[in-house]
């Protein structure tokens, strides 16, 4: 008995009795689809949460609600087979009337806006009688969480976030840096690069335009996985064949599989949605004026440059006045009032980034910089940092758990030939 107890050890716990309360916020439709594939998964597991809300958070491109409704249109032709296997999953009637609007643009520089649909149903959800606290997992920016955490403070305290950050967090810098700076006793799984460790061949699947050259091959967790579990399954499984030709990318997918096995009361112990490390800070950086390669910031971190300018009366403050061009993409700079300008980034990824900025004002114009970004988050501590509660966790920094650059990757990596296995078996009923 003893042996067998010790062979447990290192092992995950079993899936949790009771049902979590979930609610989704995600960026469906817009330029990554494989949002699309983690709600075929979502969906295809529906018996195992309490699914109170599906959020259309796109912040730009050409998603919303209506792409949720349409994936479950997909699902409802399957539904039957499903029910027959197992009757607890969710009726596409019941999905429906879960999905809301959320905010279709990034937020300015404050952080917040206007209320959406979207942000008042996380409200509204967060505020119901329950012993559970609400689980928000978040598959695109912050910016409906932030918006319902400005203007409901209280639930705070109702919430537990899993965010998928990253590029994501790139994206919505600015809805990120109003939740750290206002609400750093939030509940919160900050996943920048974990989650990278479900992705099939990170190396092949970092750009969209490297996803057409991967063929699919004989490793059945690998590019293989569609022709061995979901080719012939169902109106499902045909339709994911027209995301990345059917290859599992499904990075947001992460943030289900914390809750389906493993303790989710404690994110440093295992789980398939990885395993992390409390943060006492989050790493911000500030500097006046250009920088250069002497100049090194921590990945993840949030990083703004301020630069002396003309004192505008015809600007309004939070007003987008400039571009800057990193990494063959544009963003957004404001002014602030008395002279001052600033542009707010967050780097997705290790690398050395120039910038470019370009401005109707002739003293930012053609304004030009670098700097470097190292790999390990939070880094050290600086005296512009966002100070953390006790409740925020992020990548694992162990060293050995970091897959290529990608911080914890590895332990995401090690479940997932059995997520994959188990996902199989309920393919498996759309072929029967």
């Amino acid at each position: 008995m003893l042996a067998g107890i010790l062979s447990l050890a290192g092992t995950i716990s079993a899936k949790p009795i009771e049902r979590p309360r979930v609610l989704i916020s995600t960026d469906i439709g817009g330029t990554d689809p494989d949002d699309n594939q983690s709600m075929v998964h979502l969906m295809m597991y529906s018996d195992l949460f309490n699914l109170e809300g599906l959020v259309s958070s796109p912040s730009f491109g050409s998603g919303s609600k209506e792409e949720i409704l349409r994936m479950i249109s997909l699902y409802e032709k399957d539904y039957p087979k499903l029910k027959k296997k197992n009757p607890m999953l969710l009726s596409p009637d019941a999905l429906r009337v879960l999905a809301k609007q959320g905010r279709k643009s990034l937020m300015p520089l404050k952080g917040y806006a206007e209320s959406t649909e979207g942000s008042e149903w996380i409200i509204q959800c967060a505020r119901r009688q329950s012993d559970q606290p609400l689980w928000v997992l978040v598959w695109g920016t912050l910016e409906d969480v932030a918006q319902a955490l400005h203007d409901a403070p209280d639930i705070e305290s109702k919430i537990r976030v899993y965010w998928i950050g990253g590029p994501n967090k790139k994206w919505g810098a600015n809805s990120y840096a109003y939740i750290a700076k206002n609400h750093p006793n939030l509940w919160m799984i900050e996943n920048n690069a974990t989650y990278r460790g479900f992705i099939t061949d990170n190396d092949k699947m970092e750009l969209i335009e490297q996803y057409k050259g991967m063929e699919a091959d004989q490793n059945r967790y690998g590019t293989g996985y569609y022709d061995y579990a979901m080719k012939g399954a169902g109106y499902m499984g045909h339709d994911f064949a027209g995301y990345y030709n059917g290859v599992v990318k499904m990075g947001d997918t992460p943030s289900l599989l914390y809750l389906m096995h493993g303790n989710p009361n404690d994110p440093t112990s295992e789980s398939w949605g990885g395993r992390f490390a409390p943060i006492k800070h989050s790493s911000r950086r500030v500097f006046h004026g250009q920088t250069t390669d002497h100049d090194t910031i921590p990945v993840y971190s949030v990083v703004e440059w301020y630069f002396k300018g003309p004192r505008k009366k015809d600007i309004a403050e939070d007003s987008v006045c400039f571009i800057a061009t990193i990494d063959k993409q544009q963003w957004a700079g404001y002014y602030v009032g008395d002279g001052q300008y600033v542009l707010r980034y967050s780097p997705k990824a290790p690398a050395r980034l120039s910038y470019t900025i370009s401005s109707p004002i002739k003293k930012l114009n053609g304004l030009k910089g670098s700097f470097v970004v190292d790999d390990v988050w939070p880094g050290k501590s600086d005296a512009n940092d966002y100070p953390l509660g006790e409740n925020w966790y992020s990548d694992l920094p162990d060293r050995s758990q970091y897959e290529g650059k990608w911080q914890g990757a590895k332990t995401q990596r090690k479940w997932r030939q059995d997520i994959l296995e188990d996902w199989a078996r309920r393919w498996q009923w759309l072929k029967q």
